[in-house]
């Protein structure tokens, strides 16, 4: 514990006295001396060698001044014989109990108990003088006259732990200075071991005595460090603050306590932490006491430990960012979404204002810019497309493989070899840091990536190594979003390649088609839709889906599409068509390859429809004087599942329109096939007059209301079957 004192009166009753001198009235320069010496705050226990702790335990025993030490209950926790023989007790007669158990004059009860209280509750130092009753009288016969000093204890954590109490005879003062001066002797050895100098300085804050462990750190002269010379040693970027906080202290009569540093005589500088308390005697200030301990080490650790919690802290940051950066990249499908999900990266993981990716032509060995409107339109600027002799940073990191890193435009001009283009655009851009990074696949260059600061920025080697990772994920996202649309391209042209590249015109019979692949895969689809005329007049359609994708739906679909076709002309009426169409399917078909549609037959004169399902979803039936519906017919078995077909027979009036579907249209992740057909009929019920009487119309209309708000992840197709209000022909 330490027993350093903080600042703020008390007043005291019965005797004791906040901060006034045990002398007659402070008069005698002697007994003046003794109280300021006591005032001094004892040194600090913990942490001392044996030998320290042997000398200040034979200080606290042997020494002719009194010692106690109270609890924060007031109970004694430490008597030395000196003490104890004043209240005419043994030293084990004291321990554990109050003042009003060991003294015999209430009076005496009364003052002690008063300044253990004031202590507590604040005081830096109490005084009180007692003839205290009990112990044995001095050499003359009289009883001896104490002077009494109180002072806090504090802990490592800096609270009070108790109150120390210090005991002088005034009756014989040469005994008094002796044991002072050699109590005084220990102590500062103590402070010089705890490598702390202790200094003091008048009421109004100026040094008039001389400090040489100061001088030993600082190299200063006696008349350099007297006054407010010490300032002189503080670090210029410390010093207003610490004169400051030094003269904010002597106003408010406030602990000084501040942490700055020292300027050594090898001409370095250390840190010191200076504390201060002011000493106080009847409500005035009589001068300073402080210590400054070097705090160099720990404050060197502490700077060490932050430095260390803060770049692991960015490291972490770093990792989470990449990790995002990673998962957005791989849900990128198109080069489009790469270039936002880089543009979006660079803003927030990055501070980057300008973000800008190219792609390579290796047959032409030019760049192309995939998002050219992010630069500004300036002279000097990278054009949309170019070769790799261009003076830019984006051809230099093609050509070289390596990233290329500019904080400033002087960096940048360097770089560049002071090409007049590069000049010229550095006259009008707005731009000042840059770092530019090849995007690698295999080990080759497929493009570039460069991010532009407004303001000059230097790139740590952390930040360069996130950087060059984040660049490798964008090459591969970029990569594999080539690659996606290459064979998307592919893939829509096949499946396009199997669909009619018309529809049928029969009179009394308006048809209309649409389809739309899904965005969400390359392969090929297994939607399909048909139309064709019979011999008989009649007008045949078909809408099929053959669950799956790739090379293997659609070579199912084309099969049942053409055997569709063959045996339409033979044996027209839905259920026969069906029926063969199981035969084929078991002949040719894997149990796997689940397919299903709706065949219809419809007569233009008559508008009667006969149709047979296989396990697709019911037709929708738009009126133009009413409410749409499902055809309200159970779907059979998909094909190849042994089932006896079914055959169902209505009539189409003329204005009304039959809408064929694939489950695109009313199925996706967020909505089941139920709710969608309940959608759809409500959304077909608020389609205009002019939409239900226009087929095409119909179903932009129906795919537009359907897919909005939704994410389309599967082919959506769909044929419409409209008969037109025939006019009546004029008389002759």
């Amino acid at each position: 514990m330490s027993f350093p004192s903080p600042p703020g009166p008390h007043s005291l009753s019965s005797g004791a006295r906040v901060n006034e001198s045990p002398s007659n009235g402070g008069k005698d320069p002697e007994v003046s001396s003794l109280s300021t010496e006591t005032s001094v705050p004892p040194p600090r226990v913990f942490g001392l060698d044996p030998s320290d702790s042997a000398l200040l335990e034979t200080l606290l025993k042997e020494a002719p001044i009194g010692f106690g030490f109270f609890d924060t209950s007031g109970r004694f926790r430490r008597v030395n014989r000196t003490l104890a023989a004043v209240y005419g007790r043994n030293d084990g007669d004291c321990r554990g109990r109050t003042p009003g158990e060991v003294l015999q004059r209430s009076e005496d009860v009364d003052a002690h108990n008063a300044a253990i209280s004031a202590v507590l509750a604040g005081s830096p130092v109490v005084y009180s003088d007692h003839h205290l009753i009990g112990g044995a009288p001095n050499a003359s016969g009289e009883e001896p006259h104490w002077a009494l000093s109180w002072f806090p204890a504090y802990g490592d954590d800096g609270e009070v732990e108790g109150v120390a109490l210090i005991a002088v005879d005034l009756s014989d003062r040469h005994k008094v200075e002796v044991a002072l001066r050699r109590s005084e002797e220990r102590y500062r050895s103590l402070l010089k071991a705890g490598n702390q100098v202790v200094w003091a300085a008048d009421p109004n804050g100026e040094i008039q005595e001389d400090c040489p462990e100061w001088r030993a750190i600082t190299g200063q002269s006696v008349d350099q460090y007297l006054g407010r010379g010490w300032l002189d040693a503080v670090h210029p970027d410390d010093r207003d603050l610490v004169e400051r906080a030094w003269d904010d202290a002597i106003a408010d009569s406030a602990t000084f306590d501040e942490i700055f540093r020292i300027r050594t005589q090898s001409g370095d500088f250390r840190y010191y932490r200076s504390r201060a308390v002011p000493i106080m005697r009847d409500g005035e200030l009589m001068e300073w006491v402080g210590a400054n301990t070097d705090v160099t080490t720990q404050r060197e650790a502490d700077e060490m430990r932050q430095r260390l919690t803060q770049q692991l802290g960015e490291a972490a940051l770093r990792t989470v960012r990449l990790q995002k950066a990673t998962s957005d990249l791989a849900e990128a499908l198109t080069v489009d979404e790469v270039v936002q999900v880089m543009t979006e990266i660079g803003r927030s993981a990055v501070g980057v204002d300008r973000t800008t990716v190219a792609l390579l032509d290796r047959e032409r060995l030019r760049l192309r810019l995939l998002n050219p409107d992010v630069l500004p339109d300036i002279p000097g600027t990278h054009p949309a497309e170019a070769g790799l002799d261009f003076p830019g940073t984006m051809s230099m990191a093609v050509r070289d493989r390596k990233p290329f890193i500019a904080g400033s435009p002087i960096e940048l001009r360097a770089l560049l070899d002071d090409d007049p283009d590069v000049v010229t655009f550095l006259e009008h851009t707005d731009e000042q840091a840059w770092v530019t990074l090849p995007l690698l696949s295999a080990g080759l260059p497929i493009g570039a990536l460069r991010f532009a600061f407004t303001s000059p920025r230097e790139i740590s080697d952390e930040e360069k190594v996130f950087l060059e990772a984040l660049a490798g994920q964008c090459a591969l996202a970029l990569g594999r979003a080539t690659l996606f649309e290459r064979e998307h391209r592919t893939a829509e042209a096949l499946q396009r390649s199997l669909l009619p590249e018309e529809l049928p015109e029969v009179k009394g019979v308006r048809m209309k088609a649409f389809y739309r692949s899904g965005t969400q895969h390359v392969q090929v689809g297994g939607d399909w839709y048909d139309a064709f005329p019979l011999p008989d007049g009649r007008v045949a359609g078909v809408l099929g889906d053959v669950m799956g994708k790739g090379i293997k739906a659609a070579t199912g679909m084309s099969r049942v599409r053409n055997a569709l076709r063959a045996l339409a002309f033979s044996m027209p009426e839905p259920a026969d068509v069906l029926t063969g169409l199981d035969r084929m399917f078991h002949a040719t078909e894997g149990m796997d390859q689940v397919t299903t549609l709706v065949y219809f037959v419809l007569d233009p004169e008559t508008g009667q429809i006969d149709l047979s399902n296989a396990g697709h979803l019911p037709p929708l039936v738009v009126v133009d004087n009413g409410a749409p519906w499902l055809l309200d017919a159970d779907p059979d078995t998909p094909l190849g599942v042994s089932a006896r077909r079914g055959h169902h027979k209505f009539f189409v009036q003329p204005g009304n329109t039959v809408v064929l579907y694939s489950d695109g249209l009313v199925e996706n992740r967020k909505r089941s096939v139920a709710s969608g057909l309940d959608e759809l009929v409500t959304v077909a019920s608020q389609a205009r007059p002019e939409v239900v009487g226009d087929p095409q119309e119909m179903l932009n209309y129906l795919v537009e209301s359907m897919l909005d708000g939704y994410e389309q992840d599967d082919d959506v197709t769909l044929l419409a079957v409209h008969l037109p209000v025939l006019e009546a022909e004029p008389e002759k």
